[in-house]
């Protein structure tokens, strides 16, 4: 299957590093009978960091590497050595990953807190900070103690479980009900190579494409995969795949030309995605009536009063290419609006 390497949800278990201790350390050389404190400071512990990288598209790397735990800081030592500090963990995601941190209630309940997210190429994002290391005794000394025997213990570093999710950027998503020609239009309008088959599913994972317009310009489109009734509440692909279109700017509705009730399939596909998260209400929503190499104009102008109303439409087919360019072009208005 091709979402076999397509991973968008991990969880994982991290554990930052302790400081190391200082040290109450006093000098102790032939010559001087009574050195004074001379213990170094401890070093930092490592940290549990997430860093974007642009050469990700998938969390499959964390599905087997679920615990993170960074080393311990050094202890301090004679001569004012300070100890060294431990190496930061710095894990690559792809860019559109959400972190949330679990938390367990007194009931035993869980919930989340939202940790952040990375959405550009070296952009980091601390989950967990290193414990910072300890004093070392010749801080302390002071004219009225002149040889104190105490130094600071290193920071205890932090643990915890945190969610990732992949939330695919693209400025494009395409919205529709499996074999409504997404994974087609994709492969027609970039270089993408999605699987095309004719069954439910095809596409398991979202695909990406670059769509060149005029002028060197170009904007992502993601197919997304299909959607179906009951989507919102986990059936077929569920949230799996709704959770991506969080992040598009303009949503494409696609609807086959030979659907029995093209307004009806609109309202039923913005009602899933309605009840996922209202929010997506907001974006900008256009519709393509896909496979229209299959009719003539006059059947397109008989079409029209039926489509549903405030959506601007287009008849497409991805096949003979016909309303390509007019399509390009309405996405990058509406993309610049």
């Amino acid at each position: 299957m091709a979402g076999s390497n397509f991973v968008d949800y991990v969880k994982i278990f991290a554990r930052s590093g302790h400081g190391g201790a200082g040290s109450a350390h006093f000098r102790r050389e032939k010559f001087v009978a009574f050195g004074g404190p001379d213990g170094g400071d401890g070093g930092k512990g490592g940290s549990i960091i997430l860093e974007g990288d642009s050469q990700y598209w998938t969390l499959i790397h964390l599905k087997y590497q679920r615990h993170q735990f960074a080393e311990d800081g050094q202890c301090g030592s004679g001569a004012r050595s300070s100890g060294k500090d431990a190496k930061d963990i710095i894990i690559p995601v792809p860019l559109g990953t959400v972190a949330k941190r679990v938390f367990t209630d007194e009931n035993g309940d869980t919930y989340t807190e939202p940790a952040g997210e990375v959405t550009t190429h070296g952009e980091r994002l601390v989950l967990l900070k290193g414990g910072r290391g300890g004093l070392g005794n010749w801080h302390f000394k002071t004219a009225t103690n002149q040889a104190p025997r105490y130094a600071q213990p290193g920071e205890e570093g932090d643990e915890g479980t945190f969610i990732l999710e992949l939330k695919v950027l693209a400025d494009v998503g395409l919205v529709g009900f499996p074999n409504a020609g997404k994974s087609t239009l994709l492969a027609a309008v970039s270089a993408a190579k999605p699987k095309i088959a004719n069954y439910a599913f095809t596409t398991l994972e979202p695909n990406l494409g670059i769509v060149a317009v005029r002028d060197g310009k170009s904007f992502v489109m993601a197919d997304i995969p299909g959607i179906i009734e009951g989507a919102h509440e986990g059936r077929g692909l569920g949230t799996r795949f709704l959770r991506h279109i969080e992040r598009n700017s303009v949503l494409l509705f696609m609807i086959p030309v030979d659907s029995d009730d093209i307004a009806r399939d609109y309202d039923i596909l913005l009602h899933e995605l309605t009840q996922y998260n209202p929010e997506l209400l907001d974006k900008q929503r256009l519709l393509a009536i896909t496979k229209c190499d299959m009719i003539d104009k006059d059947l397109e102008q008989q079409l029209k009063p039926s489509l549903p109303e405030g959506v601007p439409a287009i008849f497409i087919s991805s096949v003979s290419g016909y309303n390509m360019t007019e399509l390009k072009d309405m996405l990058w208005q509406a993309l610049h609006r």
